[in-house]
């Protein structure tokens, strides 16, 4: 009877950790979404933000907020956050649920210097958008991209970076203003995206499938980009 409660109690205790760990990380990816929120939000308010006319034909939108360089140093990645894509088989519709993603690799460190940095990054065809979908991507070499202007003078350009599937931002110092990110990689987390829908979930599953409710902390950032973009100009 004595170890039949001791296996109960280690169960129990088992059980109870793996539950703590998860709501852990659960809040990790949360944190993660209200900090996208924070940062598009501030980004959208500056004089010379995204040109509207770009975002207005973007299929999805990347946010990295809050990338530090001792990210670069452990593990070699910039950070983490997340990828907001419009709905429908065309992505062409109203914005859906989130998927997180991870950015990684490449010679950023070197360019942002110890500062923190966010980084948002717009997907400007299906090629790029379901090429996120399936597997980690190179920017610059599976995908093609440029550092994307900004303010109102650069709407008259704007077809010359629509022959790029991304174009790449990066605000640090206060300073908003178009990156290249040649040499780094985007791929899905799939440990994040289990962690904040409960389920093994996939990016393209949260994207192109059945779309999952959008967690309540994503829900700024999804109501900032409809209210910013609500509908769609891209290229079908």
């Amino acid at each position: 009877m004595k170890s039949l409660i001791r296996v109960l109690l280690a169960i129990l205790v088992v059980s109870t950790a793996a539950s703590a760990a998860d709501t852990k990380e659960k809040q990790k990816q949360e944190d993660r979404l209200n900090n996208s929120g924070t940062v598009m939000g501030e980004i959208l308010n500056v004089p010379d933000d995204i040109p509207k006319d770009l975002l207005d034909k973007a299929k999805c939108v990347v946010v990295i907020p809050s990338v530090l360089k001792a990210a670069f140093i452990v593990g070699g990645s910039y950070g983490r956050g997340t990828l907001v894509c419009r709905r429908g088989k065309t992505l062409s519709g109203g914005w859906g649920a989130p998927a997180m993603f991870v950015l990684e690799g490449g010679s950023v460190g070197f360019q942002i210097g110890g500062e923190a940095t966010d980084f948002v990054l717009l997907i400007m065809n299906d090629h790029g958008a379901n090429s996120l979908m399936h597997s980690k991507v190179k920017i610059g070499g599976d995908v093609s991209a440029a550092a994307g202007p900004v303010g109102r003078t650069a709407e008259a350009n704007t077809d010359a970076y629509l022959r790029s599937e991304i174009l790449t931002y990066s605000r640090a110092r206060g300073l908003f203003a178009g990156i290249s990110l040649e040499g780094a990689s985007l791929r899905a987390d799939d440990e994040g995206n289990e962690a904040l829908y409960g389920r093994k979930i996939s990016a393209g599953e949260i994207v192109l499938g059945p779309s999952p409710a959008t967690p309540s902390s994503a829900r700024h950032l999804v109501s900032l980009l409809e209210k910013a973009s609500p509908t769609s100009r891209a290229h079908k």
